[in-house]
């Protein structure tokens, strides 16, 4: 067992919330919809959960400062969502499940998928 799952284990956890910033991704995958609705299936899948209704990918932002996709998927455990930061090339993505997964096999997806350069990863465990 991996120290994550020993901990939501140990903490008697109700669900896990991951946050994965990913650096320095590749530009044309961030500003494509179709590949970030083709990632969300690839990460529902993954982790082992059930899409509920239709990934919803809109591009907005008043400045150019926060300008790119949001991303929002319903899932039968709870919900995925993300921000694809143009100006940056970053990706701001959360997951959280009622359910155990793993949150570096969510990460190392993510990062191979947005080829990222590399990654922050923070966990919490939900009561």
């Amino acid at each position: 067992m991996n120290s994550f799952e020993e901990q939501y284990i140990q903490n008697n956890s109700w669900g896990l919330s991951t946050s994965i910033d990913l650096h320095e991704c590749n530009s044309e995958t961030i500003r494509n919809a179709e590949k970030i609705k083709q990632f969300v299936a690839q990460l529902c899948d993954r982790i082992n959960t059930k899409r509920f209704g239709e990934c919803q990918v809109v591009n907005f932002g008043s400045n150019d400062e926060v300008a790119g996709f949001s991303m929002t998927q319903l899932v039968d455990t709870s919900l995925v969502s993300g921000h694809f930061a143009n100006k940056t090339n970053r990706v701001f993505l959360d997951v959280f499940s009622c359910r155990y997964y793993e949150p570096k096999e969510a990460a190392e997806l993510a990062k191979q998928f947005f080829e990222a350069k590399d990654y922050n990863l923070v966990c919490t465990f939900r009561k």
